[in-house]
């Protein structure tokens, strides 16, 4: 016979103990330790995966390259870069501080600087 006091369980019972006690939070600091290691890793100054968004200068300090056309518009000097790539002219088209510079190697600057001039007087 049963006693009135008593409940009986049919299915389990989690209990807990002293260990799981010490060992939830420890987990916790754990899963956010390692959180902040990665995001430390991730937002630390020079050592990032992502290209630093480039800085304009003046169209003068590009290294090698020259100056050939002076377009209004990044469009403008998008049009003109590809004439010159069509026509075997290695070309880029920079942003710098003075506006949109389309540049090729000193050694095509006179050719190039030929065909944009019979192209768009």
């Amino acid at each position: 016979m049963e006693n009135p006091g008593t409940r009986v369980h049919d299915g389990l019972v989690l209990s807990g103990n002293s260990i799981t006690y010490f060992l939830g939070p420890l987990w916790v600091f754990l899963g956010v330790g390692v959180l902040v290691l990665i995001l430390r890793w991730t937002y630390a100054r020079g050592k990032s995966l992502v290209a630093a968004p480039p800085r304009l200068g003046p169209s003068d300090q590009y290294g090698l390259l020259v100056p050939v056309a002076s377009p209004s518009t990044y469009i403008e000097g998008e049009i003109l870069r590809r004439e010159l790539e069509a026509a075997g002219i290695r070309a880029n088209l920079a942003d710098t501080l003075d506006g949109p510079r389309v540049m090729v190697w000193p050694a095509d600057r006179e050719r190039a600087a030929t065909l944009l001039r019979k192209s768009h007087p």
